[in-house]
């Protein structure tokens, strides 16, 4: 279970539903199996159901109970699939392309990407330390109507603040005014990181004093006076990382609405994290297994 895979091993490895099963099982119930309802240790296997049955409660229940997987119709090897893909794309893959390889529904292609999308989002519990760089990027804009008509669709804000040699955390903000910035430095990054740096952006100072780190800890790099790398203080870890983002939107997703760009954020933000995690895969499933249900009705309503 806790061997790297490749795509060639995935679809031999998972290519039948009882497999795929069986691997859920092994991820489910690492320390042996147990009744979701009761936690009783006594169970039975109802093998023409898939199903077992708690011997102290009498609850019957399947490896996909209670997770993201039980009411889907999509066999378990799609879903095995596409979170592979979603996995090793480095820039991300759009639910047209899920649907040209799966050989499914757009709808269905769409509804599939964001649960797991939804699932890769991290509990970030850890402040981050040490060098930690603080960015901010626009994202959309075009130009919209015609003639006199002709005006810009608002851009979208997104944080980006990312520790040297450590994790990396997307926001999509309201703006980008000091107390917005000071509101999310404040809950990610620890008073007493070592240096924090910014670029010249005018409300930087101010919230780094809002979120209580220290102006001698500030180091600014002025891109104005074509000035990107001063020693070691410069922010280009947290702009490749928003390049990629961006090369992703480009062309991968090609539009990302505003609804939904921060569980963009989180699958781009999972995947940058674990880009050398040669378990990512099962990381990943595990997640799966974890996440709360996400409706499809929820993910199209009007914000």
């Amino acid at each position: 279970m806790a061997e790297a895979i490749d795509l060639c091993k995935l679809i031999e490895q998972f290519g039948s539903e009882d497999k795929c099963r069986a691997y859920l099982e092994a991820l489910r119930w690492q320390d042996g199996l147990s009744c979701p309802r009761c936690k009783g240790a006594v169970i039975s296997r109802i093998v023409l159901r898939n199903q077992f049955d708690c011997d102290s409660c009498r609850y019957q229940f399947s490896v996909t109970a209670g997770t993201i997987f039980h009411d889907s119709h999509l066999p378990l090897w799609k879903w095995f699939l596409a979170t592979y893909l979603l996995c090793e794309s480095r820039k991300g893959m759009s639910a047209n392309q899920i649907k040209r390889t799966l050989g499914i529904s757009y709808k269905t292609a769409w509804y599939l990407c964001h649960r797991i999308r939804g699932a890769m989002k991290e509990a970030q519990t850890e402040k981050l330390g040490g060098t930690v760089e603080v960015d901010e990027t626009y994202i959309g804009g075009k130009k919209i109507g015609h003639g006199h008509l002709v005006g810009k669709r608002s851009k979208e804000v997104v944080i980006g603040i990312r520790q040297r040699n450590g994790e990396l955390r997307f926001f999509h903000a309201a703006d980008a005014k000091s107390g917005t910035l000071a509101k999310y430095i404040k809950e990610n990054v620890r008073k007493d990181v070592d240096v924090m740096v910014a670029d010249e952006f005018v409300p930087y100072p101010k919230a780094l004093m809002e979120a209580g780190i220290h102006g001698t800890k500030h180091k600014t790099i002025r891109h104005k006076d074509n000035v990107y790398v001063d020693g070691n203080i410069h922010t280009n870890t947290v702009e490749n990382a928003f390049s990629l983002l961006k090369r992703g939107i480009v062309g991968s997703w090609h539009k990302v609405s505003a609804k939904h760009l921060q569980a963009y954020l989180d699958e781009m933000t999972w995947r940058f994290d674990n880009r050398n995690n040669p378990y990512l895969f099962r990381d990943t499933m595990m997640k799966l297994i974890a996440a709360d249900a996400l409706e499809y009705k929820r993910l199209t309503a009007v914000a």
